[in-house]
């Protein structure tokens, strides 16, 4: 069956020399408050429950949702009811121009990816009504196959809907009652790029950003996480209120993209 593919953003721009800029002052041509094109490719992993590959401009993610019926001892332990979901991240060696060493050749998880997964199962666990789901462990696994800024919020926004499409199959075999689904989830980045406040940043812009936000929210506009520093400078309660003003904007375009995903996905 051939993946269904939803986007959103527009055209992908011309290619441009590194270092300059289009009309809307973006190395990329993009305006201040414009997304990435974005485009979801459902069911690319046969063997999750719910998958897709969501490519975010030249960021690419596979994010594969997989169920087991149990749930973590300390949920048993401690007469915790309901379910649970969890997530596991990681970056592909051939993701980053330089080869990239898999976790397992260091003997440990790298810190970065263990913040990242940490986060991905936040945002998760934010979009699912945990009692509602059983007594079963939905693992959510983010896996980098090529980076250009914002694999966190590619994996959240990705993950929301391999999530949704898991339920439907929980749903349609009857091993669900009623949907656990809340509101959606995405996430998107926001910054200060020489001053000018920016929506989505791509690889160039975050390494150069003064200041860098990633901002996780339901399609109701609330929070569920914001990661932000002053990486170059600090910042104003103006500025902040310009870069809240950007993502919420992206964030609504990015579930109205994550909803046109699912409904081109046959129930």
């Amino acid at each position: 069956m051939e993946p269904s593919q939803s986007t959103t953003g527009g055209p992908t721009p011309p290619a441009r020399a590194a270092g300059t800029a289009g009309a809307g002052g973006r190395a990329d041509g993009r305006r201040p408050d414009e997304l990435r094109p974005v485009c979801f490719r459902n069911d690319i992993a046969p063997h999750a429950t719910g998958s897709t590959l969501i490519e975010w401009g030249n960021t690419r993610v596979i994010c594969g949702v997989t169920i087991e019926d149990i749930v973590p001892r300390w949920m048993k332990e401690q007469g915790v009811p309901g379910g649970w979901v969890t997530a596991e991240y990681a970056m592909l060696p051939y993701s980053t121009l330089d080869r990239r060493p898999r976790d397992i050749s260091r003997g440990k998880l790298d810190g970065r990816s263990q913040e990242i997964q940490r986060l991905i199962g936040r945002a998760m666990r934010a979009a699912v009504d945990l009692g509602r789901l059983g007594s079963r462990t939905l693992w959510v696994d983010c896996d980098v196959l090529q980076a250009d800024g914002g694999t966190r919020t590619a994996s959240i926004t990705g993950s929301y809907v391999a999530l949704a499409l898991a339920i439907r199959k929980l749903l349609a075999a009857k091993r669900l009652t009623e949907s656990p689904l809340l509101p959606p989830v995405a996430a998107v980045s926001v910054g200060l790029v020489a001053g000018q406040p920016l929506l989505d940043l791509n690889y160039v812009e975050d390494s150069g950003a003064d200041v860098d936000f990633n901002l996780v929210m339901t399609a109701r506009g609330e929070f569920i996480e914001v990661q932000g520093t002053g990486e170059k400078s600090t910042f104003t309660d103006r500025h902040l209120a310009q870069l809240l003003a950007l993502g919420q904007q992206g964030i609504k375009a990015l579930v109205a993209a994550q909803q046109a995903a699912l409904a081109e996905q046959p129930a």
